[in-house]
Formats: structure tokens, sequence, C-alpha cells
């Protein structure tokens, strides 16, 4: 009893961690317990690592040493594979199909690569796995539904990625194997050959809750697609509650999103404000916006109903005038906001003010100087010192120009009696010893020295 208790608990703890990697592989080595709770979570979703070519190997290499001894014969395998300690295809939730076809590329065989192919794909799928998300790649030609017993591997698919080229039997197979999608991550016309029966697929799903929307790096042009694309999915406005898109929209479907929660904006300037007339988002929690212009970003602040807890702001660099403006739409719209990245130049410093004194449940703060200029650090550790609220004690400070340790040393000095500070820095130069100081003052929990332009809110 107590044993299966021990056992319950570390799961809890450990689903708690399931996206700090680095924490649960420091984990594995503790003891035999730990290491069996701690494996199925891993391989939940193997691919979900960034890989390179070092541990692309070592994964294919795990992989094949599942396959029977027959099968590894067939193939002509010119590796002589170990072992595994445990049956890791099992745990398997993700099958994303794209990364196994990259995998199967860097395989040592002699045997044709559709073999080899099928042979991987079957492996995870006779293992009575139910998948809960897949991924299928552009061209993929191995038709899963005529796999034996296939609704039963399929049934329990919630998120599906794929081109909207896909190949039809393919599409057809999805359709009937697949009933319960409720995330779509759709890569659009990577060949200008769009598949309609996509459109086709998105009306017969209820309750579609995330969508993903990616278009091509070069310009994409299909309006009458992308049109019909949109309105398909304004379809299912009353449930959508997450969309990301990397482009400016073909037709105003931000508007139709009334029940939206979390919004992400990439590559989208304000050369046409149409599509963000008469917008509304009265429940956004969280926005993130990336190579958007500061006007479109306001506009969306300006939008929301109150309950904006979260802004990340990356990639858009404005003037003195606009950043005022996004900041002041900031603290008139966002009361609860709790986390909050953005651009910053010397002129801002006292709206900032501002936004600080009237979010009062702010936690995080991720400031980016990207000027080249003299930046009056000293002013802004003031105001942080002097106006901050009990809650606000996380800080990243991302700036092209070092911080002056004489700047830094001031704001410990003054942050006696807060909350002792995460805090994140950029390659600042010969300051070890001044946080080692005020550590053992209190005035630093945790700290490090290499914080990037594109990191979210994960603190350490």
């Amino acid at each position: 009893m107590i044993r299966r208790l021990d056992r319950d608990v570390l799961y809890l703890i450990f689903e708690e961690l399931q996206y700090d990697k680095r924490t649960l592989h420091s984990c594995l080595l503790i003891n035999r317990t730990w290491c069996e709770t701690i494996i199925p979570i891993l391989w939940r979703n193997p691919w979900g690592y960034n890989l390179n070519i070092e541990k692309e190997k070592l994964l294919s290499n795990i992989i094949i040493s599942h396959l029977s001894n027959k099968s590894k014969i067939s193939l002509k395998l010119n590796i002589i594979y170990q072992k595994p300690l445990f049956n890791y295809i099992i745990f398997c939730k993700h099958l994303n199909l794209s990364n196994i076809q990259k995998i199967i590329s860097i395989i040592d065989i002699e045997s044709e690569m559709k073999s080899i192919k099928k042979e991987i794909i079957t492996l995870f799928i006779k293992r009575n796995t139910k998948f809960t998300h897949i991924s299928i790649p552009y061209k993929f030609d191995f038709q899963l539904h005529l796999i034996p017993r296939a609704k039963d591997h399929f049934s329990d698919i919630k998120f599906l990625s794929c081109s909207t080229c896909v190949n039809n039997n393919i599409l057809i197979g999805i359709m009937k194997i697949c009933k319960s999608i409720k995330e779509l991550e759709l890569i659009v016309g990577e060949d200008n050959n769009n598949n309609n029966g996509i459109i086709k697929l998105i009306k017969s799903k209820k309750n579609l809750l995330n969508i993903n929307l990616i278009y091509p790096s070069y310009t994409y042009d299909d309006k009458s697609f992308g049109e019909i694309l949109e309105n398909s999915l304004i379809n299912h406005s009353n449930t959508i509650e997450y969309i990301k898109i990397n482009k400016s929209p073909f037709t105003k479907i931000l508007t139709s999103f009334i029940n939206l929660q979390v919004l992400e904006l990439d590559n989208i300037q304000n050369t046409t404000l149409d599509y963000l007339e008469n917008l509304s988002l009265p429940y956004l929690r969280i926005l993130r916006t990336k190579s958007v212009s500061i006007e479109v970003s306001t506009i969306l602040i300006k939008s929301t109903g109150g309950f904006l807890n979260e802004i990340k702001i990356d990639s858009t660099f404005g003037n003195v005038y606009s950043n005022n403006r996004i900041i002041q739409a900031i603290y008139n719209n966002c009361p609860f906001l709790k986390y909050l990245k953005l651009i910053l130049l010397n002129d801002n410093i006292s709206e900032l003010e501002k936004l600080i004194i009237n979010c009062n449940y702010l936690n995080g703060l991720f400031i980016i100087i990207d000027s080249l200029a003299a930046f009056d650090w000293d002013n802004l550790f003031k105001i942080l010192t002097k106006s901050s609220p009990n809650s606000l004690f996380k800080f990243k400070f991302y700036s092209y120009v070092s911080i002056n340790l004489g700047s830094l040393k001031q704001f410990f000095e003054n942050w006696k009696g807060k909350h002792p500070m995460l805090l994140q820095l950029s390659r600042v130069k010969n300051v070890e010893d001044l946080i080692v100081k005020y550590k053992k003052k209190g005035r630093v929990k945790k700290y490090n020295n290499n914080v990037n332009f594109d990191e979210g809110f994960e603190w350490i």
C-alpha cells in the first residue's frame, strides 16, 4: 500500500514537471521507482525535444532496438542493437510521422526506404497504443486507416497536424478514424496545390478548440483558398479558444471568436487594419505577438475585456510615441496582468512606472533594450524599486549594451525588505561576485546571465 501510494504521489509530482525535461532527466537515476515513473512521461512525446544529429541517431537506435529479430534481418540492418531496458514505444502517445521519416533517413540500412518506413510505423501502431497526437508530413503516402485495428489506435486523437496539400487518400482515412480532433495545425499551401478536402475535415469536426495556421515563409497569395479556409473556421467561432496565425488574415476571422482566450500572431503589419474593425476579445487571457506592428498590438489590447494576464511582444520595434501608446493601453485595460514582455526606450520609463502602479498583480517583467544608445538603467531600477507591487520579483533584462555594475549594485541595495528576486540578465560582464554578495543578503534568490532575446516567462 505504501509503495503504491509513493508511486501515485511521485506520478502527480512528475506530471507537473512534464515540460521540464532537464529536471526529469536529473531524477531518472535516483532509484528504480523514480525511473519507472518518469520514463512513461518522457516517452509520451519523444519528439518534443530540440533534436540534433547525435540525439536523432540515439533515438533511431532505441526505436530500431524494439524491432523483432526477424524484422532486423529482413531489413538488413548493419548495426547490432542493444536490447532496450524498457518497452519505450508503448508509452508514446504522439505519433509524429514527420520526425519518424527524418529518423528513418539516417538509419544505416541496405533495404528499401519504403520497407523500413512500414516496419517502423507498424512498430508504433501494433503496440496497442491509443494515440492522442498525430503529425502527418507533406506528401506522406502511407495509408494509416488500412492498418488492422486502426480505429482502436486513432479514435482518441485530439491533435492533428498536416499540410493543406495532403494526399486525398490520406485525408479520407483521417476523417474515417480520427473522430475526436479538438486541435488543428495546418501547414498551408506548401506547393499551392491545396486539397479542398481540408475544408470538409474542418466542417465535420465538433467543438474545435485550438487552431494554428502556418503559412509559407514566402508571400502566400492564394486568397481564394485562404478565404474559404478562414470562413470554415468561423463556423466554430463559439468553441475555439486558441488561435495562432503567422500572416495577416484574408478575412475578418479575428472578429468572430468571442470566446477566444489565447491569441498568437506572427509577422502581421498594419498595411491594412480592416480585419480588426469592430474587434472584441472580451475573454482573452494571453496575447503573444512577434513581428507585429505596435499599432496592431495596441488595437488588440484595447479590444480585450480586462482579463489579460500575459502579454508577450517580440521582435517589434517602435518609436517613443508608439511605445507609450501601447504601455498606456496595457495599464488602462489590463488590471489583472501578471506577465509582461516589451521593448523599452528611455522616454518610456515614466509610462512604465504608471503601468507598474496600476497593474497590482504583476509577477514577471521581461524588458528588451534594443538600442545601442546609452540607456538610463539607474532610472529604470529606481522606479522598479519604488513602485513595484509585492507580487513583482521576477525580472529578465535583455540589452545589446551591457548593464552597468554600479546600477545593478544600487538596484540590489534598494531592494532590501522585498521578496528575493529571480533575475536573468544578458551576458553582463564580471557580475558573478556582485550576485554572490546579494544572494547572501537575500536580495537575489536565483540568477543566470544568459537570457535569450526570444524567451518567454519561464524563470529559473
